[in-house]
């Protein structure tokens, strides 16, 4: 398998420029990646520079925090797919969720689920701030909301991906959420170690895509 078919190059940064995004959407083309994730404020333009490739397009919303309300994610999600988007990021609600304010979590994600109808959506769950039960409760509202994708992180917090937290992800989950692994995988081999415990998406910051993931 091309390791690439299963990559998501990301530029996430606030600071992102066009030119950063051009150049994204320039390595996704020629490594022909699964997609490419970005801010929804970008996806206009990627919808642009992706035109006639099979790279598909991931748009956040209410991102980094989550902390947005639920009917703003809604209208961004919906304005980001009408733009061009194939896939939605949403983060957690990690406020609700420490809280346990369970029922609060599962509203906010199935709202947003219902509203985008058949465009999967990856809900963020920001590992490296919750501990192992926080996880699995996270993952069990996760498969009453019906969603696509799990994703481990954001890239705003102070750790990323770890086989160890996928792992448990994996083990509650089984094969009824895809998971997507992202922050800190920097190279193939790397990539190979999440692909091996069940993951099905490897998220790649800008920075390391071209160098770390060459084979």
């Amino acid at each position: 398998m091309n390791i690439f078919q299963v990559i998501e190059f990301t530029q996430l940064h606030p600071k992102t420029t066009e030119r950063d995004i051009i150049d994204l959407c320039n390595e996704a083309r020629d490594h022909e990646a699964h997609s490419v994730c970005v801010n929804s404020c970008f996806v206009p333009l990627v919808k642009q520079l992706l035109t006639g490739s099979d790279v598909k397009i991931a748009s956040t919303i209410g991102f980094p925090f989550g902390a947005t309300d639920t009917d703003s994610k809604i209208h961004e999600a919906k304005t980001a797919i009408k733009n061009g988007a194939n896939e939605i990021d949403m983060v957690i609600n990690l406020g609700y969720l420490k809280s346990k304010n369970y029922v609060s979590v599962l509203k906010d994600i199935t709202d947003v689920k219902l509203a985008i109808g058949d465009t999967p959506l990856k809900v963020i769950l920001e590992i490296s701030e919750l501990n192992k039960n926080e996880v699995i409760k996270a993952c069990q509202i996760c498969l009453d909301a019906n969603v696509d994708f799990i994703k481990t992180s954001s890239g705003f917090t102070k750790n990323g991906a770890t086989l160890t937290v996928v792992k448990i992800i994996k083990k509650t989950v089984k094969n009824q959420i895809k998971i997507c692994a992202f922050d800190g995988i920097d190279d193939i081999e790397t990539a190979d170690k999440y692909l091996e415990v069940g993951v099905n998406r490897v998220g790649v910051p800008i920075g390391f895509r071209v160098h770390r993931l060459s084979a």
